[in-house]
Parts: C-alpha cells; structure tokens; sequence
C-alpha cells in the first residue's frame, strides 16, 4: 500500500528543511499538498459531525470549536493516519525537515485530533502547553493539515505565527488555512500563534474551519529551550484599532467587545482555578508533612534545636 504522504513531499525532503531553518518569526515550514489528494480527500469525507467532538471550551461552556482526540475511531483513513505518524519512517522524515531527532508519537492526541472551528470562533495569540500531562515529555513540534476546499483571509480563520503578541512591533505572518495545506512549526515559549474571529458572508455560514492537528514530542530538549512546566499562555487580543477617541460604536463593536470581555474573563477564570487547585495541593502537602511519623520527628527537631541554642 502507498504512503498516504504525497511523493513529492518525500523527493523535497532537503528543500524543506531549509525553508524550515529561518526564524521569523520562529522556525516553521508551509507544505502544499502534503498528503495524496486521493487519501486527503478520504480524510476530509470521513471527518467527524460537530456534534461529535467535545465543543466545550476551557470554562466548560459548549462554544463554536470541536475537537476528537482519539482519531482512530473516526474511519480506515484515520486509522491509517494513526497508523502513520507512529511509524518511524515518518518521525524520521519530520525529523529530518525540521532537525529534531527522536521524535515521539502521542498516543493520547492529547489537545490534537480533529478540529473543527465555526462562525464567531477565534483563538487568541498563544504558546501551547510544554509537556505533556501523562509522561511529561518535551513538546517540540505542531503539525497541522487544514481540510478546507474554501478559505478566504477575508473570513477570519486564518493562522497567524507572531514574534510577540504584547509588542508594538509584533511581526505576523499569516498562513491561509486551504486543503490539504500543511504547517509545521516548533513550538518554544516564544512560539506564539493563533488566529483572528471566524466572521463569515450571510452566504457561507454553513462552512466551518477543518484541519487535524498532530502534536510530536522528545524526552530532552536543549537547555537553552527548557522552561518550567506550563500550560497553554494566552496574551488577550487588544482593542479593534478603530476603538478611538470619537468613535461612535455600533452593534458589531458592541458585540466584538463584548467577545473580548468574555474571554479575559475566560481565561482569568482559569488562572484561578490552576491558583486554587495550587494552593489545596500545597495545603494538603503541608498538612502531609506535619502529620504523622514525619510530624513528629520535625517537632522534636525543633525541640532540639531550641534547646541547643538556648543552651
């Protein structure tokens, strides 16, 4: 059976990876064509329905993007993908374009799979989560294949790569999301990504954002790109430049700031509920450590050392 991978990718393995080499605004390539048209095709028919993914967003609430991580389940073509992307030929060819040896499979798909974005969605400027939950593997590379046969900047939608979201100067560069168009881009705590609000025609409502995303891991990674461990970094979109002194809003200002209120709440939210859990995992450590055996033993400790400066 031939590779789903389309051969011309395979005979521009070097070209790639010199297109993959330059940072600006970090490392990434664009693949036209990635897969055969024929297996790309398959993969697009046998995309999951909405309904079928978890369309509940970070505070929990059903929004405009669905997701199915565990792809195998989906058809013969994901389970082909699945098959794949865990096949060392394939870890050794994105190696080879992207210059990270030892590559690893996430068997879990954990924040990958299917991805699914309506009208009205949008992604703030991001840098992904750096290890992985279970294993806590280095993450190193994002791999998105987009499924959309009609795409238009115009729509929204679009990825955009940034050198600093918060920076005056941030330099964008945008990548229409078109079928069977492949990005590969490492992912660093300065790989910062994402893509504006997904506002459609009256006309083309019913289209929505497709890609499969896959997510690719090493145990180690250069010491100068280790950080602590984190989750997913948002930097919140900043007021529409028409927003100025004068402006007389109207009802799609309104609801545009309105979105942009929603989702600083959003992600505050979330920062106080990682800060709570925080706190009841210290809170449980310390009552563990006073507690017990190990109580006791610190109490005569500090028995001791009292009387021995006393003495």
């Amino acid at each position: 059976m031939p590779s789903p991978i389309n051969p011309d990718v395979l005979a521009r393995q070097d070209e790639l990876a010199a297109c993959f080499c330059p940072r600006d605004p970090f490392r990434h390539v664009v693949i036209e064509n990635f897969f055969r048209d024929e297996y790309a095709q398959q993969i697009l028919a046998q995309f999951p329905p909405f309904e079928r993914g978890n369309a509940r967003n970070e505070a929990g609430e059903l929004g405009n993007k669905s997701t199915v991580e565990k792809i195998c389940g989906l058809g013969s073509a994901y389970a082909a993908l699945d098959d794949l992307v865990q096949s060392r030929e394939f870890l050794d060819l994105i190696g080879k374009i992207t210059g990270i040896d030892d590559l690893l499979y996430d068997p879990w798909y954990f924040g990958g799979g299917t991805h699914e974005n309506r009208h009205g969605q949008d992604l703030d400027a991001h840098v992904d989560f750096n290890r992985h939950p279970a294993n806590r593997w280095h993450r190193r590379l994002n791999l998105i294949v987009y499924l959309n046969h009609e795409w238009d900047d115009a729509y929204g939608g679009s990825l955009q790569l940034h050198s600093d979201p918060r920076s005056v100067d941030d330099r964008v560069i945008t990548i229409t999301p078109k079928f069977n168009r492949a990005v590969i881009f490492e992912t660093t705590e300065t790989s910062w990504h994402g893509f504006p609000r997904i506002t459609l025609p009256s006309d083309k409502q019913a289209l929505t954002r497709k890609s499969v995303a896959l997510y690719f891991y090493t145990k180690d990674r250069p010491a100068e790109e280790t950080a602590g461990t984190h989750s997913t970094i948002y930097v919140d979109a900043p007021l529409p430049a028409r927003i100025q002194a004068g402006h007389t809003l109207d009802e799609a200002d309104i609801d545009e700031l309105r979105a942009l209120v929603e989702r600083r709440d959003q992600h505050n939210q979330r920062l106080y509920r990682d800060l709570a859990a925080m706190t009841a995992q210290f809170e449980q450590a310390q009552a563990a450590l006073y507690s017990g055996h190990l109580g006791r033993l610190r109490h005569v400790a500090r028995v001791a050392l009292r009387r021995f400066r006393g003495g």
